[in-house]
């Protein structure tokens, strides 16, 4: 389990304190700040470094205050949501890519239980699409949430399926897993010529009047429904970008993937 100390860094990185109690309530907070201050990205496949999952993660987030992907994100957040004494089981998911289901084991959730409340609920800071607030794991009913509108739809075989606003996103286990059932799918995702994680370039976070994104030199924002593009200068301009958007600075920049098709 983290150290105290580790867990008020990670807290402190999304801009919030240690809940009094593990409640639904604090749980909808922690998910909101986390999604609004630490963003998905995957600069790292790009540059060919080491990805860590679970608590390993951690320093990255919160000493060179870095994103992630969902094995960072999500295992790392798993971690503390443990500390802060939250019931949390680790689940699997294949997203959705032009249409189709992707790699088994391809992203990596949770479902949270608080202290307060039996109620189930999904819970996703890794997912460059997803919910600002965690969905109610038993419900089919839509949710609304600042991000769209959600749906959890009955699959096959028990798995359950994210839609938002009408599109389906991904395909979930509903089994418990572990953070190392996740390692040979991410030796796929580092290593494959058509992993979608080294044939993208992202760094994107939503904000609460919008959403701001980085993908090479080229810089989007969304503010209050209006879309801005803007293609950066040179190098100078991008890192800038990164430190001024996201919050942190780059010692290399990442070779945009070439286009494809």
């Amino acid at each position: 389990m983290l150290t105290p100390e580790a867990v008020d860094a990670y807290l402190h990185r999304m801009g919030t304190k240690r809940p009094e109690r593990p409640t639904v309530a604090a749980l909808h907070e922690l998910h909101e700040r986390h999604v609004l201050s630490i963003p998905f990205e995957n600069i790292d496949f790009n540059l060919r470094l080491p990805i860590n999952m679970g608590a390993d993660a951690v320093p990255k987030i919160t000493e060179q205050r870095r994103g992630g992907g969902c094995y960072e994100l999500n295992g790392a957040f798993s971690e503390v949501l443990r500390a802060l004494g939250y019931d949390v089981t680790v689940m699997s998911g294949r997203v959705v890519e032009d249409g189709e289901l992707g790699p088994l084991m391809g992203h990596l959730i949770l479902r949270v239980i608080a202290e307060d409340s039996p109620e189930r609920w999904l819970v996703d800071v890794g997912y460059g699409r997803g919910f600002r607030h965690p969905l109610r794991l038993d419900s089919r009913a839509p949710q609304e949430d600042p991000q769209g509108t959600f749906e959890l739809r009955e699959a096959a075989d028990g798995d359950l399926d994210v839609y938002r606003n009408g599109s389906h996103q991904y395909r979930f286990e509903t089994r418990p897993r572990t953070v190392d059932d996740f390692r040979p799918t991410l030796w796929w995702f580092r290593s494959a010529d058509d992993s979608p994680f080294l044939t993208q370039l992202f760094c994107t976070r939503p904000t609460p009047r919008g959403r701001v994104t980085l993908s090479g030199r080229k810089l989007v924002q969304v503010v209050d429904g209006t879309r801005t593009k803007e293609e950066l200068a040179d190098d100078e301009a991008v890192f800038a970008a990164y430190r001024t958007h996201f919050g942190f600075d780059l010692d290399a920049l990442p070779t945009p993937p070439a286009p494809t098709g």
